[in-house]
């Protein structure tokens, strides 16, 4: 008889907006709940392939959660588990070390949270004896390897590992509980549950090695299907691992080129044919765009000066095409090149080469942006900061894009109203 089992890690249930742009308040509420929906799509997977455990390797919460209505929701979720017979095998990680509910909720029995100090547990499915090892974070930073503090695999059992770690790191993630993939392999285990990196990976050799990656996520930086592993080990100790879909909300970008579109209304055509393409291919019920208009046309300075117009333009069509949301507009957008003679003649773009090659360049003034953004990336948690660059030539390159875009956005407002004939 088989062992099933489900293995996630990193809902950071109830977890706070982190995108300022979601200024739509329907698409707050879709997000704000999206890993809620996640936890219940983790369940109902759970219950209709009639799983013997659900595998949750750290990160459930978010921090220091204080909310009881998280409380009441997290426990009507396990109860539905635990009338099933669904055993819940959870460790602790960076995040879930700081929760409050962590140390107050009372659990189901059918619920094992695995302490800061290595445990084993072993079941018989049948005749398959299974061992399962686990180990939390006691604190919330763990700068050392937790792979020397498991116990040794058990004899003739299926052994598998819960375990948080940032393996030999990853982009955009802090290190925490660092490991090799190689000493996973060797360490006798089956199945290592990992959890930490967002990203979903697996990692080939002698035991199966499964990065779950998050299970919903929860800004741009996140975007993608996201999926749990569905687990099956046979009788013949054999491993088969199916990827499922549990994300409500997908986020994606989308590159919308309007080169040589000169009308208004051609433009929002291909906006609304850039969000069809990406609903198509989108595998949750509701995809939440980016949209990047990219090109040189002749409306870059209307789009620049009246981009609150084209977001809305961009949000009645993906009200059209239904369950299609408009997180942000971005503009990578340039007027058609012109001859010298043109550009000289006109007293606005030789204004706003100016801007750019005299004012920006050769005065304090960069130096004054660069001190004003410090400071809000001072009032800013660690991981709001990243919009800024990962190391000091990301953050002047974002300086840089940060000036031009600001000369190009004056420079736009400033054309569009000579070319209508105002003052």
């Amino acid at each position: 008889m088989p062992f099933r089992f489900v293995h996630t890690a990193d809902l950071h249930l109830d977890s706070p907006l982190r995108s300022l742009a979601l200024r739509n308040p329907e698409l707050a509420d879709l997000v704000g709940d999206a890993t809620r929906q996640a936890l219940i799509s983790i369940v109902d997977l759970c219950l209709d392939e009639q799983v013997d455990a659900l595998f949750v390797a750290g990160d459930l919460y978010d921090g220091d959660q204080t909310s009881m209505k998280t409380a009441r929701f997290l426990a009507s979720q396990l109860e539905r588990l635990h009338r099933a017979g669904i055993h819940v095998y959870k460790i602790r990680g960076n995040h879930d070390a700081m929760s409050k509910i962590a140390r107050e909720l009372v659990m189901p029995e059918t619920v094992k949270i695995f302490g800061g100090h290595a445990e084993v547990v072993e079941i018989m499915k049948g005749s398959l004896p299974v061992a399962i090892h686990g180990l939390s974070f006691a604190k919330p930073h763990a700068p050392e390897s937790l792979l020397s503090k498991f116990k040794p695999a058990v004899s003739g059992a299926i052994n598998i590992g819960v375990m948080h770690t940032s393996l030999a790191g990853s982009a955009g993630h802090d290190v925490y509980a660092p490991c090799n993939v190689l000493d996973l392999h060797a360490s006798g285990f089956h199945y290592w549950a990992l959890g930490h990196i967002h990203q979903r990976s697996q990692h080939a050799g002698t035991a199966t090695v499964i990065m779950p990656g998050m299970p919903q996520g929860r800004d741009i930086n996140e975007a993608g299907a996201k999926t749990v592993s569905l687990v099956t080990i046979a009788d013949d100790r054999t491993i088969t691992v199916e990827e499922r879909l549990t994300s409500v909300a997908q986020f994606e970008r989308v590159d919308i080129d309007l080169t040589g579109v000169s009308e208004w209304r051609d433009a929002a055509l291909a906006i609304e044919s850039g969000l069809s393409g990406q609903r198509e291919r989108t595998a949750s019920p509701h995809l939440v765009a980016r949209l990047r208009l990219q090109g040189r046309t002749t409306l870059a300075w209307q789009l620049r000066r009246d981009i609150d117009l084209m977001q809305t333009e961009a949000e009645q069509r993906g009200d059209r095409i239904g369950r299609t949301w408009i997180e942000k507009l971005e503009l990578d957008i340039r007027p058609p090149v012109t001859s010298v003679e043109t550009s000289a003649a006109d007293p606005v773009i030789e204004l706003g080469a100016l801007m750019r090659d005299e004012v920006i360049t050769r005065s304090g003034f960069r130096d004054d942006i660069r001190e004003i953004v410090r400071d809000l990336l001072a009032d800013l948690p660690p991981e709001s900061r990243q919009f800024a660059g990962q190391d000091e030539a990301g953050f002047e390159r974002f300086i840089d894009g940060l000036l031009a875009d600001g000369t190009e956005d004056i420079t736009a407002r400033m054309k569009a109203t000579t070319d209508r004939g105002e003052s």
